[in-house]
């Protein structure tokens, strides 16, 4: 019988705050107006919409569809 340990890191689910960081590079990557203080500050999907709204002069209904594409259903 050969004792190989499972890979417990490659099947173990992100933690939120995980998740967290991979959606702000994802945000940061897609925009890049936003500082990391910017990025760190958000609050929410909804605060969101509004920065790409403030900072690109977007309509808000195309800053929430590609806020909805970016985020893929994830919370910030």
């Amino acid at each position: 019988m050969t004792n190989v340990a499972p890979n417990a890191a490659a099947s173990k689910p992100a933690t939120a705050a995980e998740t967290k960081q991979i959606v702000l590079k994802e945000i940061g990557a897609k925009w890049d107006k936003f500082s990391p203080q910017d990025l760190s500050a958000l609050k929410g999907k909804d605060d969101l919409v509004t920065q790409v709204v403030a900072k690109y002069g977007l309509e808000k209904a195309q800053a929430q569809r590609d806020v909805d594409a970016i985020l893929k259903g994830r919370q910030i």
